[in-house]
């Protein structure tokens, strides 16, 4: 990292592309992305980790955007649902089951829901796509579609 007036250059590796960009060591990952990278995909909802709105995927893990520090994921592989181009078996899904209403958690789902099936390559037993469907909320409780929608993406073709 080179301190900059106040601010420090890092790179970030977001989407498969390399980016330069002056932060400030208070800087949130979730608001470098949407204001300085314009992808707005993660939504700021409770900024406290809670809700899962501002979910993205890092080295192949989920976490939540708002907990993590710009500077902290220099080093790391961000993958946004930008990133994921319209093409991976959960979005299918998702549009396949209806698994939306409003709309505002559905792209921390689908980050979610992607991990895991990075994480778990074959459908894993009921209780652990459970648990990791509990680190996101949805406010317009569309849950049972969410799961159905997750049962499916492992029957879709890659």
């Amino acid at each position: 990292m080179v301190r900059y007036e106040g601010k420090t250059i890092i790179k970030l590796n977001v989407n498969g592309e390399l980016h330069d960009l002056a932060v400030r060591p208070s800087d949130l990952l979730l608001d470098v992305l949407r204001e300085q990278l314009g992808l707005t995909a993660a939504k700021p909802g409770c900024k406290n980790g809670d809700c899962g709105a501002c979910t993205i995927i890092m080295d192949g893990w989920p976490a939540k955007s708002c907990l993590v520090l710009a500077a902290e994921a220099e080093g790391h592989v961000i993958l946004t649902v930008e990133g994921l181009d319209g093409t991976a078996a959960i979005q299918r899904a998702f549009v396949k089951e209806n698994a939306f209403q409003c709309g505002y958690c559905t792209s921390g789902f689908l980050m979610v829901c992607h991990a895991l099936q990075i994480q778990h390559p074959i459908i894993p037993e009921e209780l652990v796509i459970e648990e990791w469907l509990q680190s996101n909320l949805c406010r317009c409780t569309s849950y049972e579609e969410i799961r159905k929608a997750v049962n499916s993406m492992y029957n879709m073709p890659k």
